[in-house]
């Protein structure tokens, strides 16, 4: 029984039992907070941030914890520390500036979870923000369009300071996009262009509207042009055909399915136009000389 006193009597034991007990309160305290944010922060993206926070400031409070319970042994390592601080600062160099990207990242506009981005080639959906790391669901490269093609690709956080990031969904969260129809000269140019306008008002035409606000803001905050938002039709010709070019806005995540709806509807008006309109095609005449 004596033994057993003399062992919890050890300053060393003493301070492990209280390093232990008050991580697990942290712990438990920290676990209880982010139960609680869905119910007081509806945002997806505002929740996401803040659990983030939790986690990491749980963290630091640990190590803070453990630093002041163990000062008195950290002391002696001060000298140390100092002249192997250069080393390990430049053996660290890549994680050191991870960890700089992260906060540069979290603390700026770079881009935040659920943003599609381009990071050194690689364009997806931001998934989540680590330390050292940025994880994006891939969208692209084998896979035709802007779809998912199952794989998340791991980028480290030091890359916002080496090469541009490319964001398509930030304050202006739509893209310009376009579908080129060529049509035989012969046709009638006006009829097939107020055609192809009509066509794009109704598909887009709200959705524009809904654009040319944020579009404001958006002069308002940068040094832009009043750029044409609204959808628009111009054309041009050669001697094979007249390239109408339809121009309008769309969401970044419908792309494709707003050019599979406008090229839809531009074949039915083709078909319905009475050879007032046909899709030009490239041709070649071959003379025979006998």
């Amino acid at each position: 029984m004596d033994q057993l006193k003399l062992y919890f009597n050890n300053p060393v034991l003493q301070q492990l039992l209280i390093v232990v007990g008050s991580v697990l309160i942290i712990l438990f305290i920290a676990r209880l907070i982010k139960g609680i944010i869905p119910k007081y922060i509806p945002d997806t993206n505002r929740r996401y941030r803040m659990r983030k926070f939790v986690t990491y400031l749980t963290y630091m409070i640990v190590v803070i914890l453990i630093l002041v319970i163990y000062s008195n042994k950290i002391t002696g390592l001060t000298v140390f520390l100092g002249v192997a601080g250069a080393g390990i600062a430049f053996a660290l160099q890549e994680i050191i500036a991870s960890i700089a990207g992260f906060i540069a990242i979290n603390f700026s506009n770079f881009y935040n979870v659920g943003d599609r981005v381009m990071l050194g080639g690689i364009k997806g959906d931001v998934i989540d923000i680590g330390f050292l790391r940025t994880s994006i669901m891939q969208i692209g490269d084998w896979v035709n369009g802007d779809l998912y093609n199952g794989k998340i690709v791991s980028i480290s956080n030091s890359f916002i300071f080496k090469e541009p990031v490319f964001n398509y969904s930030g304050d202006f969260p739509f893209l310009w996009d376009e579908v080129n129809i060529p049509i035989k000269t012969e046709g009638d140019y006006k009829y097939a262009k107020e055609t192809f306008q009509n066509i794009l008002d109704e598909v887009q035409g709200d959705y524009a509207r809904r654009a040319t606000v944020k579009w404001a803001k958006m002069t308002e905050k940068y040094q832009l042009e009043n750029a044409q938002v609204m959808p628009m039709v111009t054309m041009s010709f050669d001697e094979n055909w007249i390239n109408f070019n339809l121009r309008f806005v769309v969401d970044y995540k419908r792309r494709r399915g707003t050019k599979d709806i406008i090229s839809q509807k531009v074949l039915d008006a083709i078909r319905n136009s009475n050879g007032r309109m046909e899709v030009a095609s490239a041709a070649m005449n071959i003379t025979l000389l006998k």
